[in-house]
């Protein structure tokens, strides 16, 4: 049965004016390898390779700049050969966030706000970008942000491919998994949020959270945020104003999106 009540006593941080969002960064990190699907990040939708869907719509966000960050020269020509601004990056990172801290001491950010856009989220909606921003701005105490949805379905909630969050009473994240959280004791279950593929950071403790090495916890789930939560910083969550549909993890999942852009043109 769902209970709305409960999300929206605990999530909220939707953005009341965009106009007063202070300047913000967009970093795209980008890898050519994945496991479940490889070369997905140059993977064609409607005649364009993913990474350049995601650029594009981060491109029609209010941030200051978008950037591309990779360690793939092959990622670099394509994005450039579609107009991309692109920082090459060392291969070792453990993830996204790290390759992101890279560029951020290159470009020598430190008190900037910096958004995280995964390259496997060509339909992440602009506003998205912006409103995880302006949760920084309305929420002085939070580390960092990021968005959340209801879960749509029980078979979304039990898929690993569905992140869930949980948060407390004033809408900071508690746990982050794979798993079916929070888990029923008894038939039904509460209303669970699908975690979106978005982050923003201050850009003085990104670096502090990538002094840290990978917690095992993260390293289990395979789920970066972990860490963050490991040594204590705390992330805002907000139900997000604008729901894209899941990201590209999968074969299945890149159908879909391809199907849902041919519909629409």
């Amino acid at each position: 049965m769902r209970n709305d009540c409960w999300i929206k006593s605990r999530v909220s941080g939707r953005v009341r004016d965009t106009m007063s969002i202070q300047p913000f960064h967009v970093v795209i990190p980008a890898r050519l390898e994945s496991t479940r699907l490889p070369r997905k990040a140059l993977l064609p939708i409607a005649g364009k390779p993913m990474i350049q869907h995601v650029w594009e719509r981060c491109c029609d966000s209010r941030a200051t700049s978008v950037m591309v960050a990779t360690d793939s020269q092959e990622i670099e020509s394509v994005a450039r050969s579609f107009g991309a601004k692109v920082a090459m990056t060392r291969s070792d990172h453990q993830s996204g966030t790290d390759r992101i801290a890279e560029v951020a001491r290159a470009q020598g950010w430190t008190t900037e706000r910096i958004v995280n856009v995964q390259a496997d989220e060509p339909l992440m909606p602009p506003s998205a970008s912006d409103q995880v921003a302006g949760c920084l701005d309305e929420m002085p105490e939070a580390d960092m942000a990021t968005l959340a949805t209801p879960v749509e379905s029980d078979e979304a909630f039990v898929s690993p491919d569905c992140v869930k969050v949980v948060v407390d009473n004033n809408g900071f994240a508690l746990l982050f998994s794979r798993a079916p959280i929070p888990h029923p004791r008894r038939p039904g279950r509460m209303e669970a949020l699908r975690h979106l593929g978005i982050y923003a950071y201050r850009a003085d403790r990104l670096q502090a959270l990538v002094e840290q090495p990978p917690c095992q916890l993260e390293q289990t789930e395979s789920l970066e945020q972990l860490r963050a939560l490991y040594i204590g910083q705390s992330i805002r969550v907000a139900l997000a104003n604008e729901v894209p549909p899941p990201g590209v993890d999968t074969q299945e999942d890149l159908d879909a999106i391809e199907a849902l852009l041919g519909s629409q043109s």
